[in-house]
């Protein structure tokens, strides 16, 4: 891989109740336990980050796409769900599932369109293979 863009940051104090900062200073978070991992929920979260990165590069893959086959796919959106949980050989696990919303195309040119993105975005080929990705086209 030849970098285009690098991207840094650093967690401090307690991990996961903690604190993250990009080198640039555009995120600067204070971190949480989530309520239903048994923490206080006062802050972001690791799986929020990664949610929010996720539906961010595939929605501009999505895009990408669609631009290069002509369609026009402008009230699109992409959410994404990152569940943590327990392993049944240990340790934790994640698992993504992404909703994909294209208003105004037919089923199977916006299921085509998100097959598409999912082997093209950076966040899917590195997550292929490793965790569970479940793609949701909604229909409007």
């Amino acid at each position: 891989m030849i970098p285009l863009y690098t991207a840094e940051a650093l967690a401090t104090g307690g991990g996961r109740n903690g604190h993250v900062t990009t080198s640039d200073a555009r995120l600067d978070l204070t971190l949480a336990i989530p309520t239903e991992m048994g923490g206080s929920g006062q802050g972001a979260n690791p799986e929020q980050l990664f949610a929010a990165g996720y539906a961010a590069c595939f929605h501009s893959a999505l895009q990408s796409v669609a631009r290069a086959a002509k369609i026009s796919i402008a009230d699109s959106s992409v959410g994404a769900r990152v569940s943590i949980g327990t392993l049944e050989a240990g340790g934790f696990g994640l698992a993504v599932t992404l909703e994909v919303v294209l208003p105004g195309l037919p089923a199977d040119q916006a299921q085509s369109l998100a097959d598409q993105a999912h082997l093209v975005c950076p966040y899917s080929n590195a997550t292929r293979g490793n965790i569970e990705v479940t793609i949701n086209v909604v229909e409007d």
